[in-house]
């Protein structure tokens, strides 16, 4: 079947009885127009069936509208749910994304040469690994970088995420005071810049109240892979009391081992604690305690930064580290003391 050839813009102008830079100013997010020119625009679209093109737009602003969007893994929902809220919130300001997958401890070098042959305006990066040397390149290049969730030693680069490291050192301290000794972590990948905090504010969560972290296994954000972790963790003779696993799609996979695999109780046996407060931690089949990042805050914080980079020449790249909040839920034993202190 034989393509129709496309409305132009002059068409729609003409029909709208406006000039040709009215039409172009009408779907143009932002732009000054009246809102009577603006439906007589709309009007002659519709019946014309026009539709803007915006290759042909970022020819002339220079401009691609578009936004690459890079992650590791979509299977955790913590980044299901950012990518959502990233991608409303810069459709409403008239961009599109692409999304770009880099396998954990993946070569982004090769993938940050395909993002810029695509022309993009900035670049927002969720849990892909970015080292000061790629930092830098895209810089050096003139691409605005946001980090969300993750964070690099390069101050080139705007950077957001949540406090990871008291985060950890809750959870360490309030497993302690719920009078458990034997208390084992399953990390992140080794990599991780979140995975270390919550890594290193545990175990001062612990010391502060006399333990040491009895033993880490690596889970490596990974459902299987943590379902392994606890399974190793349970084959010691010294078996733990409390795990706290360093996100809560590992935390889910160590409960389905404990419960359903080792035939143990959740938390009279094992006292479990994840972090993110994803919606499947108040499933009333989990009901996990975690520690809940502030998703919302941390997708429209990092999308302000990186649109105030993108739109003002000269934007200092800046770093913010958003509060968490703890959620006492119902696998982990309560305090048997005082009240644990966030």
């Amino acid at each position: 079947m034989k393509r129709k050839p496309a409305v132009t813009s002059r068409e729609v102008a003409e029909l709208a009885g406006v000039s040709q830079s009215a039409v172009s100013r009408c779907f143009s997010p932002k732009a000054s127009i009246s809102e009577r020119t603006r439906r007589k625009v709309l009007a002659a679209a519709k019946e014309l069936g026009y539709r803007p093109n915006s290759i042909a737009r970022s020819l002339i602003t220079r401009s691609s509208r578009t936004i690459a969007l890079v992650l590791s893994r979509l299977d955790n929902m913590f980044y299901p749910l950012a990518v959502e809220k990233a991608s409303l919130r810069f459709q409403a300001e008239g961009y599109h994304l692409l999304l770009f997958v880099v396998p954990e401890n993946g070569d982004f070098s090769d993938v940050l040469d395909q993002i810029l042959q695509s022309q993009v305006d900035g670049i927002l990066m969720m849990s892909a690994l970015l080292t000061s040397s790629l930092a830098r390149e895209c810089v050096d290049v003139g691409v605005p970088v946001v980090l969300l969730n993750r964070s690099v030693e390069f101050e080139g680069v705007s950077q957001v995420y949540s406090d990871n490291y008291h985060g950890g050192f809750w959870a360490g301290s309030y497993l302690a005071m719920g009078g458990h000794e034997r208390i084992a972590f399953i990390s992140g990948l080794a990599s991780s810049s979140t995975s270390q905090r919550r890594y290193q504010g545990f175990v001062d969560g612990l010391a502060s109240h006399g333990l040491e972290c009895q033993s880490v296994a690596y889970g490596n954000y990974d459902f299987e892979q943590a379902r392994q972790a606890t399974r190793s963790l349970f084959s010691r003779a010294s078996r733990p009391d409390a795990i706290f696993a360093a996100s809560d799609h590992m935390a889910v996979a160590v409960l389905e081992t404990l419960r359903h695999e080792l035939n143990l109780r959740v938390p009279e046996d094992v006292s479990v604690i994840g972090f993110d407060d994803t919606p499947v931690a108040d499933w009333p089949s989990y009901r996990l305690t975690t520690v809940r990042q502030p998703i919302d805050q941390m997708v429209e914080e990092a999308a302000t930064l990186l649109l105030k980079q993108i739109g003002e020449e000269g934007a200092v790249a800046e770093c913010r580290v958003l509060p968490v909040t703890p959620i006492m839920r119902a696998t982990a034993r309560a305090p048997l003391t005082a009240k644990a202190q966030a």
